[in-house]
Parts: structure tokens; C-alpha cells; sequence
């Protein structure tokens, strides 16, 4: 009998052990970041692993009746990676890549065989050499032959076309750890209004100086963008900011989880969708349709907006990222009011 007791005990430790280690608020968020880490791989191999172009907004220049037909011709082909529609002329086509209306365009010559693609490499350079692949095989199959003029050529010190997206990434990431520090720090939930604007506060403040930094690096000191450099400024302390407020408000509504949806929405959703490694037009439905939605992808489309297209079609995109720092102020707000009236009552 005792020495059957004996040999029950160190179990009964080790079981216990395990319980203080790992308490059930542990276990759970053991759980969550396992659930994340999924999320993530099939956020990223599910956007990315297959990039396929589909429904490209693209202009066919040409007399009406070769118009219609080349249009129709387009609009035929398998998969359907082309949204086809006539342009009046070369001059429009030109305007409406640069405005960001279309992504390319064929200006077809009726008095000879070789025809002139436009396209803009500085809204993506694999959309662009995808573009060309695909109407130098169609141009072929017609015994006709294009040249491609690149009307926003990206900056030969940003290979791909990525320094615009690595850069918004940079600022993203910024935001949720500043925002994630400060919870950390002294607590998830902000006790007081007060406190929470002074969370806001410090938020806007490294905002600031986050995005003055990202502009200075990428464009005086490594030259990997054009473009103004106050403009991206401006551009780096909204996303940093949107970002972060957003992570202050998941946290007042769900303590320290809210670190963790805060990195679902940007990292895990927004980034495979944001159009950096492959322009909108080449993923996957659910991905397209959330890209610009998110901050990762809002502002990644004003930089290389900024960048290549003369700051053309940014509004849109703005705006996304203004409702996102508006939203988060708010609901942190809000939160850390209602939080002191329930203390109080």
C-alpha cells in the first residue's frame, strides 16, 4: 500500500505542475495563436501560391468596327483575365492608365502590324509583364507584333515594385506594437478616458514620426521611391495611426485577445490582400474584394499612387484609412467611458 501511494505521488505533482504552468487563460490563448499561426499560412499560400489575372480593366484603341472586334476578341479569352473596353484614343488610353482607370491598354495601328501596348510597371511590375505576355501571344496568333511602352515605369532601385508595399507594412507594424506596448505595459483596458486619450495621444505622436521616418528612409536615403517626400508622411502617420487606434480599440473591448485580432485583420488578412507582392487584379476573389477594405492595401495603393501615378485616385483610399483612425477612436473611447461608469456604479 505505500508503496503504491508512492508511485501515485509524483503523478499527482506532475499534474498539478501542469496546472499551475499552464492556467486556463493560457490554454486559451495557447489556442488562439495556434489558430492564428493556421490562419496565416492559409491566408498567405491561399492568396499567393497561384496568381492568375483576372478581370484587368485594360482599353483597346482603335477604329470602331476593329475596336468591337478586338474587344470582343479580348473579353473571349480563357478565364477571362482581361475586362476589355474601348478607348476614343491613345491620348485617353494614356490618361486613364496614368489616373489608374485601367491597367493597360492596346493602341491597335490599322495601317501596319505592329501595335503599342501601354502598361505601368509602377503599379505592379509582374501585372505588367503578365499583361505583355498575354497580348505579344495574341498579337502573334494575328501575325501582328506589339511594343510596350511602360507610361509609369517603376524606380530601378524597387525591384517588383514592393518598396510601396514593404514600406506600408512597416508603418502597419508600427502601430500595432506601439498600440500592443502600451497595453502591455499598463494594462490592456485603459482605465479612464483620460488615460485613453493619452494612449491616442502617444499614438499620433509616434505616428508622426514613424511615417517621417519610412518617407526619409525609402526616398533621400535609399532612393527606392519617387515621389514627395511629405506626401508619403502624411500617408505614414495616417496608416500608423489607423492602425494603432485600431489595436487600442480591439484592446478596450477585449483586453489582450485584442492584440491578436488586431494581427488577424492586418497581418493574417490584410497583407496577402493588399495587392503588394501581386497587384489586385491577380488574386483570388475573396482576397480582391477585401484588399482595399483593409489598411494594408488602402495604403499600398495611395503609395504607389504617390510614387508613379502623380498622386492620381487616392481619395478612395484615404478614406478607408480615415475611417479606420476615426473608428478606433471612438470605440476606444467609448470603451474606457463605459468601463468608468460600470466602476462607478
Amino acid at each position: 500500500m505505500t508503496q503504491s501511494a508512492d508511485a501515485e505521488a509524483p503523478r499527482t505533482s506532475f499534474l498539478a505542475e501542469v496546472k499551475g504552468a499552464v492556467t486556463p487563460r493560457a490554454t486559451l490563448l495557447v489556442i488562439g495563436a495556434v489558430a492564428l499561426q493556421l490562419l496565416f499560412i492559409a491566408s498567405y499560400v491561399g492568396a499567393l501560391h497561384d496568381p492568375k489575372p483576372k478581370d484587368v480593366p485594360f482599353g483597346v484603341v482603335a477604329p470602331q468596327v476593329a475596336a468591337e472586334q478586338a474587344v470582343t476578341r479580348l473579353e473571349r479569352l480563357p478565364g477571362s483575365p482581361l475586362d476589355p473596353r474601348a478607348v476614343t484614343d491613345a491620348a485617353t488610353a494614356r490618361d486613364q492608365v496614368l489616373n489608374r482607370d485601367i491597367d493597360g491598354a492596346l493602341i491597335i495601328n490599322p495601317a501596319g502590324t505592329t501595335d503599342t501596348l501601354l502598361v505601368a510597371s509602377g503599379g505592379g511590375t509582374v501585372l505588367a509583364t503578365t499583361l505583355e505576355a498575354i497580348v505579344t501571344t495574341l498579337e502573334k496568333a494575328e501575325q501582328r507584333t506589339v511594343r510596350a511602352i511602360d507610361v509609369a515605369p517603376a524606380s530601378t532601385e524597387d525591384f517588383d515594385g514592393l518598396s510601396s508595399f514593404y514600406l506600408v507594412v512597416g508603418w502597419c507594424v508600427g502601430g500595432y506594437l506601439c498600440a500592443s506596448i502600451l497595453a502591455i505595459s499598463s494594462g490592456a483596458r485603459p482605465a479612464s478616458p483620460r488615460r485613453a486619450v493619452i494612449r491616442l495621444l502617444v499614438m499620433a505622436l509616434a505616428s508622426i514620426v514613424g511615417g517621417l521616418g519610412g518617407a526619409v528612409i525609402v526616398g533621400p536615403v535609399l532612393g527606392a521611391l519617387p515621389g514627395s517626400v511629405a506626401a508619403l508622411w502624411g500617408l505614414g502617420a495616417l496608416i500608423t495611426f489607423a492602425v494603432g487606434a485600431a489595436t487600442l480599440a480591439l484592446q478596450g473591448i477585449f483586453g489582450i485577445v485584442g492584440i491578436g485580432l488586431a494581427i488577424l485583420l492586418v497581418v493574417i488578412a490584410g497583407n496577402p490582400s493588399a495587392g503588394g507582392a501581386f497587384p489586385l487584379p491577380m488574386l483570388p476573389p475573396f482576397w480582391k474584394a477585401i484588399g482595399p477594405a483593409l489598411p494594408p492595401g488602402a495604403g499600398t495603393w495611395v503609395a504607389r499612387s504617390i510614387a508613379y501615378f502623380k498622386g492620381n485616385d487616392t481619395t478612395g483610399s484615404l478614406l478607408v484609412l480615415s475611417a479606420w483612425a476615426a473608428a478606433g477612436i471612438v470605440i476606444t473611447m467609448g470603451a474606457a467611458t463605459l468601463r468608468r461608469k460600470r466602476a462607478a456604479g
